[in-house]
């Protein structure tokens, strides 16, 4: 009879293997969904960043709740509830029966139904996880889980690459299966056998103050990066400003309400253990300089590299995927061994190479011009995919060794709450700042290029493109100046030769036009990626040596009480 570790692996490894497949599907097809729906790329930037953003606002939001409920009610019952949620919103997502702005505001609210089931997905698997394998073992189990989702990732941005180009609906009818599948055998097979605190009660102050201040601060960030008014961005919105200060005072508030209240939603008292507190925050600034770095490449492959070097629109989605493969690659090639060697030799080293070697693939990439060499490209961010595999494993099997068996749902919900923050913090900072670069210096290319073009009279029309219009086209693989031309009025348009129109239109023009700026915007961003990262490195390399708590020798009163400062300094 196979041993209940290898169910409950197998079974979690599904859950991450589906949802990881759901991220990178979408990321990858978003060119054609939005195409499928009908959307305008000059105006929809918003849906952009709300398709791509609003999952993990929600997830981010719920994780520790969740986790906490696990904690009284069971994480087997809520981890299996979160499989049946996120199989209907894939199954919603898959239907979605609007087109134009009231189809992208349904995939949208279909997105956030995932969200919900991945919040009690990820909020348990790792606990689930940790619970059934003894502690010689967990990196090793943790590391399969990784690669699963690595593996998932990979298959994510190849079948979105090929389903897209049969139906845009199959992108997320694809997850549908695994969540059916995972949902029966997760009801029939997985049991609770961890610490469950029954009699304990809903911390209710906790949870709408910690819910509530991540929300308003999530959605602050994601608005801040819609056009407010003149402003090429929206952190001068009142309501950004408002948001923000709101959900800052909220969350500032809760650690004071959580010293005060009887069952605490978030155990402030982890973070007297110095491996759980390096780890999550190594985990929190790696996170934000490593987070937005899978879409910034996509769009460099999908509105420039790809058409300079002749794929078409229509093929860009299917050949980003592939020319991304290395970082997934060298994740893969790393993950289960240096899980495994975290079980033998704790976690301190394995990670922070891991984190310098991701330092160093940030700063070679910086070097690199739009028109790279492909093997110089795909070398660096192999590398940044082993630097990423050896950082992962070790860094969650140091946190979850770190923890009580009563506070693993707990723990694995602020673990996966700070790694969804970090994601969606990091995606608002290299959007602002590439947004930032490009207000600056693209309105002047545009206008220059156009003039050089043949069509000096066009330059001050094409030049006033929205410049998040601009980086939404060329995300989408899309070039504006025909949708621009088209709405000219004729008289102007016939002055225009038709050597010129030609140039304009071409799938050459816009991506060499944009790419300067765009690559400028792009280098500021890796150097910001690298910074944060060396921030994650120094945490990390402060975690201590290799520890787990349950191997710890102490008199029963001791263990009653296991969270302390004798824990520091074990």
């Amino acid at each position: 009879m196979v041993e209940y570790k290898w169910v409950a692996l197998s079974n979690t490894t599904i859950g991450v293997l589906m949802g990881s497949i759901n991220g990178t599907i979408v990321l990858i097809s978003l060119p054609v969904i939005f195409r499928g729906i009908g959307i305008n790329p000059l105006n929809s930037f918003q849906y952009l960043l709300w398709i791509l953003m609003g999952y993990n606002v929600i997830t981010a939001s719920f994780l520790v709740t969740f986790g906490r409920l696990s904690d009284i009610f069971g994480r087997v019952r809520l981890y299996n509830l979160g499989f049946a949620v996120f199989t209907l919103g894939s199954i919603l997502l898959s239907l979605t029966p609007g087109r134009g702005d009231q189809g992208a505001l349904e995939l949208i609210l279909f997105r956030i139904v995932q969200g919900i089931g991945a919040s009690f997905l990820f909020a348990n698997s790792a606990a689930i996880i940790t619970d059934a394998f003894p502690s010689n073992e967990r990196g090793k189990a943790l590391g399969i889980n990784q690669i699963a989702s690595l593996i998932g990732s990979l298959l994510g941005l190849v079948l979105g690459g090929i389903l897209a180009n049969s139906n845009w609906r199959y992108v997320f009818l694809v997850s549908v299966p695994f969540g059916v599948f995972g949902t029966i055998w997760s009801y029939s097979k997985l049991k609770e056998i961890g610490k469950i605190n029954r009699n304990q009660g809903l911390d209710i102050p906790g949870n709408a103050l910690f819910a509530g201040g991540l929300i308003f601060l999530l959605l602050g960030v994601t608005y801040g990066l819609i056009p407010y008014a003149s402003y090429p961005y929206g952190w001068y919105d009142p309501w950004v400003i408002a948001a923000l200060v709101l959900g800052a005072t909220m969350l500032v508030a809760f650690p004071f309400v959580e010293r005060k209240v009887k069952y605490p939603m978030f155990r402030l008292e982890l973070f007297r253990i110095r491996a759980f507190t390096a780890g999550v925050f190594a985990q929190l600034f790696s996170g934000i300089g490593f987070g937005g770095v899978m879409i910034m490449l996509i769009i460099l492959l999908q509105g420039i590299w790809l058409p300079l070097h002749g794929y078409s629109y229509e093929s860009t989605p299917f050949w980003a995927g592939v020319y991304t493969l290395p970082m997934m690659l060298g994740f893969v090639a790393t993950g289960p061994l240096s899980g495994a060697l975290a079980d033998k030799y704790g976690a301190r080293f394995l990670a922070t190479l891991g984190l310098g070697i991701v330092v160093a693939s940030f700063v070679a990439l910086s070097a690199l011009p739009y028109n790279f060499v492909y093997w110089k490209f795909a070398l660096i961010i192999f590398v940044m995919g082993v630097g990423n595999g050896l950082f992962a494993a070790p860094n969650t099997t140091a946190i979850m060794n770190s923890t009580p068996r009563e506070h693993r749902g707990a723990a694995s919900g602020m673990r996966s709450t700070f790694q969804n923050t970090a994601q969606t913090a990091s995606l608002a900072i290299f959007f602002t700042i590439i947004i930032e670069v490009l207000t600056n210096n693209l309105p002047s290319a545009l206008s220059s290029a156009v003039a050089q073009a043949g069509a000096p009279e066009l330059s001050p029309i094409i030049s006033k493109i929205p410049v998040t219009g601009a980086l939404f086209s060329a995300f989408l693989g899309y070039n504006p100046v025909g949708a621009i031309l088209s709405s000219l009025p004729s008289s102007l348009v016939q002055q225009i030769s038709p050597r010129t129109l030609q140039i304009l239109t071409s799938k050459y023009w816009f991506p060499q036009t944009i790419a300067p700026s765009f690559m400028q915007a792009l280098h500021v961003s890796f150097y910001i990626g690298a910074t944060l990262t060396a921030l994650g490195l120094v945490l990390s390399a402060l975690r201590g040596k290799r520890f787990v708590l349950e191997e710890l020798e102490r008199p029963r009163k001791e263990l009653a009480d296991p969270v302390g400062e004798k824990v520091e300094r074990g």
